[in-house]
C-alpha cells in the first residue's frame, strides 16, 4: 500500500501553489495521534502568479504594438518636420529678403487644396491663401524639379520682386521646401482677363476691354525699357492679365520671365510659352525678345477684340482669320458679337490693327511696346494699308506638328 498526495489545477491554465500544514496516519489498531494545530504555519492563499498568465501576455503585446506605433508615428513626424523645415542656404541670404514660411503658406492654402485653386500657369499651380493678417494672396506651386539652377532662377526672382509699377502684379515672397519653390503674389479679387472675357455672362463692355489693353501695353513697356534691366515674360496671354479691385489690368506670372542688360544680347533657351501665343521665330532660334513678347501681346489684342481664343478646338488661327478680313476690307467683322455693336469703331480699328502689326510673322515689321502705348493712348498714327504677309501660312505650324516637337526641346505650358 503506498500513501501519499496528490494535487490538480484542473482545466485552469493557471499555476497554483498547494501546501501540506499538517497530517497524520495510523494503521491497525493503533491510535491516532492528536494534531496540535496550535503551532501550525500561518497559513494563507497565495494569488496566481501574475507572470505566468494570459492576462499578462494579452498586457505585453498590447503595450508592445502601441509601442512600436508611437515609434512608426515619431519618426513619420520627425521626417514630417524636416520636410518643412529646411536650412537656410548661403546663397538665399542674398535673395529679395522675405521669405515666407513653407508651414504658413500651407496654412494659408488650407494644404494646397483643390479648393483654393485659382488656375494653372508655367511650370505649376496658383492657389488662393489667406496669410495670418487677412490679407489675401496668391500663391503659384512651381512644380518643376529644381536638381539644379536653383539659385540662378532665385537670383531672377529676386530681382523680378524689386519690380513696381501700377501695371504689374506685385510680387509679395518666395518660399521653398526641399527642390519646390513658391512665389507668393497679391490676390487679384477680380480674376483673370481671360475668366471675365469667356464667361457665359458679358462682364467686359467694349471700354473696359481697350483700357485693360492699355494698362498691359504700359506694363510691358516698363518690363522692356523702363526698368534697370530689360525683362522679357515669355508668357503673356489672357489668363496671365489680372483685374484688380477697380477692373485695372495687371501683367502677372512671372515664373518664365527673363532678364538681361539692355546692352546684353538674349540667350538662345527652351521654348516656353501657350500655343497661339509664340512667336514662329521663337521655335526656332529659341531666343526670347522684347519682339517675341509684342507678338504674344498682338495675340492678345485680337482675343480681347474678337473674343475668341488665339487658336480654337478645331486648330483656326485668329490671326490668320483677321487678316483674311482685312484683306477683304471687313476687318470691322472681327468684332466680338456679344457686344452687340455697342463699341467704338475707331478703337476697335486701332486695336485689331495693331493686334495684326503686332502679329506679324516677320518680327522686323512689328513695332515696340512703345510705340503701341503711344497709339493706343491717341499720341502716335495708326499704321495704314498695312501689306499683307504672303507666306503668312508657312509660317505656323499646325496643332499636330507642334505637338510632336521632343520635350527637351519644346515645353508647351497651357
Amino acid at each position: 500500500m503506498w500513501v501519499g498526495f496528490s494535487a490538480s489545477t484542473g482545466s485552469s491554465p493557471l499555476v497554483e501553489d498547494h501546501y501540506i500544514l499538517a497530517w497524520s496516519f495510523v494503521t491497525g489498531n493503533n491510535k491516532t495521534l492528536d494534531l496540535d494545530t496550535l503551532h501550525l504555519p500561518s497559513f494563507y492563499v497565495r494569488g496566481p502568479k501574475f507572470y505566468n498568465s494570459m492576462e499578462f501576455i494579452y498586457i505585453i503585446v498590447i503595450c508592445s504594438a502601441a509601442f512600436i506605433l508611437g515609434l512608426i508615428l515619431g519618426i513619420f513626424y520627425w521626417f514630417k518636420r524636416t520636410d518643412y523645415i529646411n536650412f537656410t542656404e548661403q546663397w538665399e541670404l542674398e535673395c529679395w529678403p522675405h521669405r515666407f514660411a513653407y508651414q504658413e503658406l500651407n496654412h494659408s492654402t488650407k494644404g494646397l487644396r483643390d479648393d483654393n485653386l485659382l488656375g494653372y500657369g508655367g511650370f505649376g499651380r496658383v492657389y488662393r491663401g489667406t496669410l495670418p493678417l487677412g490679407e489675401e494672396v496668391a500663391v503659384k506651386c512651381i512644380t518643376k524639379d529644381f536638381t539644379e539652377g536653383m539659385e540662378e532662377f532665385m537670383a531672377e526672382i529676386s530681382s523680378l520682386g524689386r519690380l513696381q509699377h501700377r501695371n504689374l502684379v506685385p510680387l509679395r515672397g518666395w518660399s521653398r521646401k526641399n527642390k519646390r519653390l513658391f512665389i507668393v503674389y497679391d490676390y487679384m479679387c477680380n480674376g483673370s482677363l481671360e475668366r471675365n472675357l469667356f464667361s457665359p455672362k458679358l462682364s467686359l463692355t467694349w471700354a473696359h476691354r481697350y483700357k485693360i489693353l492699355t494698362d498691359v501695353a504700359a506694363g510691358l513697356l516698363y518690363l522692356h525699357e523702363q526698368w534697370d534691366k530689360c525683362v522679357v515674360h515669355r508668357d503673356i496671354k489672357s489668363s496671365n492679365v489680372l483685374l484688380d479691385s477697380d477692373q485695372n489690368g495687371r501683367v502677372g506670372d512671372f515664373g518664365l520671365a527673363r532678364l538681361y542688360d539692355h546692352s546684353e544680347k538674349p540667350q538662345t533657351t527652351h521654348v516656353v510659352g501657350t500655343l497661339g501665343y509664340i512667336a514662329p521665330e521663337l521655335i526656332h532660334s529659341g531666343k526670347a525678345t522684347p519682339s517675341t513678347d509684342v507678338f504674344s501681346f498682338g495675340a492678345l489684342m485680337l482675343e480681347v477684340a474678337c473674343g475668341r481664343k488665339p487658336v480654337d478646338a478645331q486648330g483656326m488661327i485668329l490671326v490668320e482669320w483677321v487678316w483674311d478680313l482685312y484683306a477683304n476690307k471687313r476687318l470691322v467683322d472681327a468684332v466680338d458679337q456679344r457686344l452687340g455693336g455697342d463699341y467704338d469703331k475707331g478703337e476697335a480699328e486701332i486695336v485689331l490693327v495693331l493686334g495684326l502689326v503686332c502679329s506679324n510673322p516677320d518680327p522686323r515689321e512689328r513695332i515696340s511696346m512703345r510705340n503701341v502705348l503711344q497709339i493706343l493712348s491717341g499720341k502716335a498714327a495708326l499704321p495704314v494699308d498695312l501689306n499683307v504677309p504672303s507666306a503668312f501660312k508657312h509660317s505656323y505650324i499646325d496643332i499636330a506638328e507642334f505637338n510632336s516637337f521632343s520635350a527637351t526641346s519644346l515645353e508647351l505650358l497651357e
